[in-house]
């Protein structure tokens, strides 16, 4: 008697344009490429790029139908025969890829997986790569951050604010928060985050009132517009602003095209004559980037384990087949932590 094809069930579109046109599919598994391995997806890890991805918004959308998707933990389950890994089946790992992420089983390049710490669950272990590369990058590498720097860090109290909160603080910079609620910034009190600006209309006033003379060094922002702006104006010479996102344009279901243009009209602008004279830098980047660079992806994970961080805070789980639940809670900006799917067991 034949024996039925393995299957998966992924999140699949077949256009990018509405969160709503995301369905639940069961598909058959494929032959494992050779230079590959397979993992049982445990847990998935929510990003806002995959809210841009699945609207249109994202310049790295792949064209037609695709699977959303960044972050991912669960178990090998095969090693393709010319995979070069010193994995094996039955680890716990979690690992990166270029979208296909939700899903219940994933094949991967090795390189772009590692094993959990031992006292990680598999939810913590697929909140870790892409917000801690997405910190690490922007601070180590483009801010270049140093012991004793003042350090702005908006959206504090998220997946990527937080943990750029713990890599400063561990970097011995002084991370200053920035969120939207007064609940957000007493979470980050009991994080132990003394330093939290709750933005308001005034927030260039707030700013420059909690560094109360100190430099400012460096800025993350992920939200863009004014606050941006004001961010940017505040930095002391030699200061750096790294760009990493631009939350002010999150969507509903669908973008508005007229709301979005006019967001694009009043975006930040930046003349490079004036940052000479000013010595400010403005960075930007797209994490997806990093995937064809693996020497750099390589250094960078390893830098991220390296600083002996504690597990990522999981603000919100939810099971597989709420997917759509999720991903209105994440861009609804009321989320703290990451966001995380479980696949049942």
């Amino acid at each position: 008697m034949q024996s039925m094809p393995e299957i998966r069930h992924v999140w699949r579109t077949q256009k990018a344009g509405a969160i709503s046109n995301l369905q639940l599919v069961e598909e058959s598994l494929q032959s494992l490429p050779s230079d590959q391995i397979r993992v049982a997806v445990k847990s998935v890890g929510l990003n806002f790029a995959d809210i841009f991805a699945l609207t249109g918004l994202y310049s790295a959308t792949p064209q037609g139908s695709f699977i959303p998707g960044l972050e991912f933990a669960g178990v090998v389950t095969a090693l393709g025969e010319n995979a070069q890994t010193d994995l094996q089946v039955g680890d716990r790992v979690y690992g990166c890829t270029r979208f296909g992420g939700y899903a219940t089983v994933v094949d991967v390049p090795p390189q772009h997986c590692r094993k959990i710490p031992e006292h990680w669950s598999f939810a913590e272990g697929a909140a870790f790569p892409a917000q801690s590369l997405t910190a690490y990058y922007s601070l180590a590498i483009l801010g270049a951050v140093k012991p004793g720097q003042q350090v702005l860090i908006q959206s504090a109290a998220g997946g990527v604010g937080l943990q750029a909160m713990r890599m400063a603080a561990q970097m011995g910079a002084i991370p200053i928060g920035t969120v939207s609620s007064e609940s957000k910034r007493a979470f980050l009190a009991e994080q132990g985050f003394a330093e939290v600006i709750v933005r308001g209309e005034n927030f260039a006033g707030q700013l420059q009132t909690q560094l109360n003379g100190r430099p400012l060094h460096t800025v993350l922002d992920g939200i863009g517009g004014k606050i941006q702006q004001q961010s940017f104006a505040a930095l002391a010479p030699t200061g750096r602003l790294i760009v990493f996102g631009a939350a002010e344009f999150t969507p509903g279901d669908k973008p508005n095209w007229l709301k979005a243009a006019w967001l694009y009209l009043k975006r930040p602008r930046y003349d490079v004559m004036d940052m000479i004279s000013s010595n400010k830098s403005v960075l930007a980047f797209n994490l997806i980037w990093l995937w064809q660079e693996q020497a750099l992806f390589d250094s960078l994970l390893e830098g991220c384990t390296g600083l002996g961080l504690p597990a990522p805070h999981i603000g919100h789980e939810y099971a597989f087949a709420q997917v759509h639940d999720a991903l209105a809670l994440l861009r609804s900006g009321k989320s703290v932590g990451k966001v995380v799917l479980n696949v049942a067991p």
